[in-house]
């Protein structure tokens, strides 16, 4: 089994808003997190076609790696992700279901960094978080979830 933690959850209003940090959220299967601008379908990304917007995370290594390698330093709710996670691969969770808390997700596809992830932070994290950037997951089945659940995927998923 592995297994990590959620150490920060963050959601926005509309896609160039401001990341607010929630301690805990309401996912919704089908949709996302409630008071999320994908939720909504505000994001910046709602009026191109595709999966995996519902749920974005990203590893508390990742951003700690963009500060180590890059000399990029951003906080955990300019990553622009929703759930921050610790001790867990997330790159691993594509194609798998894994839960958070008490909700099941289902890894969709690598969160890559863009353009305007980098617009909206500093030059650097582009480059710095290609492969590292996240995961894009959908939410299969609805619930809270809150600071320091556990993020779980059976070994047969993984």
């Amino acid at each position: 089994m592995e297994q990590g933690t959620i150490i920060s959850i963050h959601v926005a209003l509309t896609g160039a808003a401001s990341m607010q940090t929630v301690e805990r959220a309401r996912a919704v299967a089908g949709r996302g997190l409630e008071g999320d601008r994908y939720y909504e379908q505000l994001g910046t990304y709602s009026s191109r076609p595709g999966s995996g917007r519902a749920v974005t995370l990203i590893e508390s290594e990742a951003l700690e790696a963009l500060k180590r390698d890059y000399g990029v330093e951003i906080e955990a709710s300019q990553a622009r992700r929703n759930i921050v996670t610790c001790a867990v691969a997330l790159n691993h969770l594509v194609g798998r279901e894994f839960t958070v808390g008490a909700i099941r997700l289902r890894g969709v596809r690598l969160c890559e960094p863009c353009a305007h992830l980098e617009k909206l932070t500093a030059a650097g994290t582009l480059r710095g978080l290609i492969h590292r950037g996240g995961l894009r997951a959908e939410v299969l089945s609805s619930g809270m979830i809150q600071l320091g659940d556990r993020i779980a995927g059976s070994a047969a998923m993984l």
